[in-house]
């Protein structure tokens, strides 16, 4: 008979939920009792900030940083948009949050995970892992639900030096940007967690701090099909009219890899973790990030993400909140309001101008069957 092995974080929630269940049995007074339900009831919220106090919006594309800021409002955080296919940013929401040394990247992680995996052959789109007695997930399923047993479940398979080699090909722990003033880089894990081992790596990032500029190169890549730009932010007309992409490298991954990943993130977007990014006139395809950065003392909300439409965008959004008031699908949700806000703008209409400015760039073209296969049971997903 197989043993099975308790992840360290699943065996800490089954203690604190044996805890809060003892709490409850114990008899307190019904004005108590009021009080904690009426407690309850409230919704924490963040402390109301302008993002935008300090930013520079020279060189920026003004239509898009409109867009981004309405969207994020009064929300502690950061929105970054850039062009996957030149490495151009179009606009910094909260550069100084934007260009800080990192946070725990939570869930997104996941997405290098992935990436590990199919090219070390750990599995393959089709690979179901079982979970439980009636539970299995392939990858497709379990990047859009942002399955944790599953990616702890690869992170063991892989084990620290796999991950942490893919991890730097896509650019954690080095700067993103070329020369972009005041960018601090992240940090890659140097070991793994002493406590959650693997799983708390390659499940919720633990170890790492990753910059909201570092997700953006890493999406951008996946984006376009496996080129790693460097990030670049021109703050001026001659910046403007004298910018150049910059490749930092290609890749070293097989291209299906990437499309077997996006049809996770599109289903992420259609049925999982990220449905309030969706937007009924684009495609969009993203990876929601939910934990707690205890070394910066916040709640953490993240969400990576891009478009396929002729017109593509990379779009990061960073929440952080002392208070448990965000998550990924809140970040998802910020998106949809961006990607709605310039969908009714037309925005995402290529113009035959448009066209013939990027006739010398490479185009992908997705053939992957994004949706659920039809009669698929699609539970409602936890967001993460």
């Amino acid at each position: 008979m197989k043993r099975f092995v308790v992840p360290a974080l699943l065996l800490v929630g089954l203690l604190q939920n044996a805890v809060v269940a003892q709490i409850a049995k114990t008899k307190t007074p019904a004005s108590s009792r009021t009080r904690k339900a009426a407690t309850k009831k409230r919704t924490l919220r963040s402390p109301a900030v302008d993002p935008t106090a300090g930013d520079n919006v020279d060189g920026e594309d003004l239509v898009v940083r409109r867009a981004a800021v309405d969207a994020l409002g009064t929300e502690n955080g950061s929105v970054v948009v850039a062009d996957p296919l030149t490495g151009r940013v179009l606009t910094m929401v909260n550069q100084k949050l934007a260009l800080a040394s990192g946070f725990i990247p939570c869930s997104t992680i996941k997405l290098v995970t992935a990436v590990a995996a199919l090219n070390e052959h750990v599995v393959n789109p089709n690979t179901f892992i079982y979970l439980g007695r009636y539970t299995s997930y392939n990858l497709t399923t379990a990047l859009a639900r942002s399955n944790n047993q599953y990616f702890a479940n690869l992170g063991s398979r892989l084990g620290f030096d796999r991950v942490i080699r893919y991890a730097q090909m896509l650019g954690l722990g080095e700067k993103a940007g070329l020369d972009i003033p005041g960018e601090q880089p992240g940090e890659v894990a140097a070991e793994p967690p002493k406590a959650g081992g693997m799983g708390l790596l390659t499940a919720f990032g633990e170890g790492f701090l990753m910059t909201p500029l570092e997700l953006t190169a890493i999406l951008s890549a996946i984006a376009n099909g496996g080129t790693l730009y460097y990030l670049q932010y021109p703050r001026t007309p001659d910046d403007l009219e004298h910018f150049t992409p910059q490749v930092k490298r290609t890749l070293e991954v097989a291209p299906d890899s990437l499309e077997d990943i996006k049809m996770g993130m599109r289903g992420a977007v259609d049925y999982g973790t990220a449905r309030r990014a969706n937007d009924p006139n684009e495609m969009i395809l993203g990876k929601t990030g939910t934990c707690t950065d205890f070394r910066a003392g916040s709640h953490m909300g993240w969400f990576g993400s891009f478009t396929e439409s002729p017109r593509k965008l990379v779009v990061v959004v960073m929440l952080t909140s002392p208070v448990k008031s965000v998550s990924g699908a809140v970040a998802s949700g910020v998106a949809g309001a961006f990607y709605r806000n310039l969908s009714a703008q037309n925005y995402f209409t290529v113009t035959a101008a448009d066209a013939r400015k990027k006739s010398n760039l490479p185009e992908i073209i997705t053939t992957s069957p994004y949706a659920a296969k039809a009669g698929e049971a699609i539970p409602q997903a936890r967001d993460r």
